[in-house]
């Protein structure tokens, strides 16, 4: 049940169906349409074909048809509205247009889809709005939707994302005050630390007489610090059961949970079901941000499971950023990280 932002080319997604920003005539255009089209090659006069048998289609809406040789099976084409200043239901409009999408999906046995930001384009709805718009139905979808379904939005560009003014404001300051980047050799060993996965950093040159952010420490400081006997109690607990100890001191239930992560059902039930589970980076802070967790208590979660935040990674200072803030929100924080960072969680 997953949703996913992705920085990709819609025609080359590897998923069951790809959803089409069409027109009510279902006829080949421009943008996202035009490129579908041209992808699909010489087969373009086949799909063209099938569209009009299905065409016309009401803003809102959508019709299925064959992929036609591309890697989706199926292609789903969208109506959305055109912009005409938030005043004529644009808002319900693209709203509709994921829903009836999805619903197509479903019916037609689908397990993934990919959209991409439907009316952004040439229609002019506001790139930020229609992203909103985007997030708030598929995740309504999903939550609703108790089954298996992977949904992704492909963003050619990454400046698709905005955030807001206020929070790109703060969030620059904050990657400008705190981040850290490391020489090389030192990103080769956190590498290899941190999951296997290679950040690709960019530079940014830090006065070394900034303070760096007291990011929670391993290290025991002062009167307040551990002793044997209790540290060795806390490494005793595991990650798993951690998370299941703070589900019940919240009183959640795990739908809960794992929705507000954005994880896999199937996933979050290996977490329950296996005491010594050992979870990926991402994992542990998706499930600290559906258990709104605050950054010292986050801390303390991904040392059961091996991890810490550091400075030196820069999707660890955006996600700090967000639970200093309080009341963190997954997928705000993906449209950050996608923007700003190296992935999501």
């Amino acid at each position: 049940m997953p949703f996913h932002l992705v920085h990709a080319d819609l025609t080359q997604m590897d998923t069951d169906a790809i959803v089409n920003a069409a027109n009510s005539e279902l006829l080949a255009g421009g943008g996202v349409c035009g490129a579908i089209f041209r992808a699909v090659g010489s087969r373009a006069q086949d799909l063209q074909e099938e569209c009009l048998k299905k065409a016309p289609v009401p803003t809102g809406k959508a019709a299925i048809t064959g992929g036609y040789g591309l890697k989706a099976k199926y292609i789903i084409h969208a109506v959305g509205p055109i912009w005409q200043g938030g005043q004529h239901h644009e808002k319900e409009q693209l709203a509709g247009c994921y829903r009836s999408s999805l619903e197509l999906a479903v019916a037609n046995g689908c397990r993934s889809i990919a959209f991409p930001l439907i009316s952004s384009g040439i229609f002019g709805y506001p790139r930020d709005e229609a992203l909103a718009v985007a997030r708030q139905t598929i995740t309504g979808f999903l939550a609703e939707y108790d089954k298996d379904l992977d949904v992704y939005l492909a963003l050619f560009d990454k400046n698709a994302v905005e955030l807001g003014e206020r929070v790109e404001r703060e969030l620059y300051h904050y990657i400008h005050t705190y981040y850290r980047p490391e020489p090389r050799c030192q990103r080769q060993v956190q590498r290899k630390r941190d999951e296997g996965i290679c950040y690709s950093l960019e530079t940014g040159a830090m006065d070394a007489s900034m303070e760096v952010h007291q990011f929670a420490s391993l290290q025991p400081k002062g009167k307040g610090a551990l002793s044997l006997q209790a540290a060795l109690g806390q490494v005793q607990k595991s990650f798993s059961q951690q998370v299941l100890a703070l589900i019940d001191a919240r009183g959640l239930k795990d739908t809960d949970v794992y929705k507000r992560a954005n994880l896999d059902r199937k996933l979050f039930s290996k977490i329950r079901s296996h005491k010594d589970y050992h979870p990926t980076k991402k994992t542990a802070l998706a499930l600290a941000v559906a258990l709104q967790l605050s950054l010292e208590e986050t801390e303390e979660l991904l040392q059961a499971a091996g991890y810490s935040l550091s400075p030196s990674i820069k999707d660890d200072v955006i996600v700090s950023y967000f639970l200093e803030r309080g009341k963190p929100d997954l997928y705000e924080i993906n449209e950050a990280l996608f923007k700003y960072g190296t992935g999501e969680l």
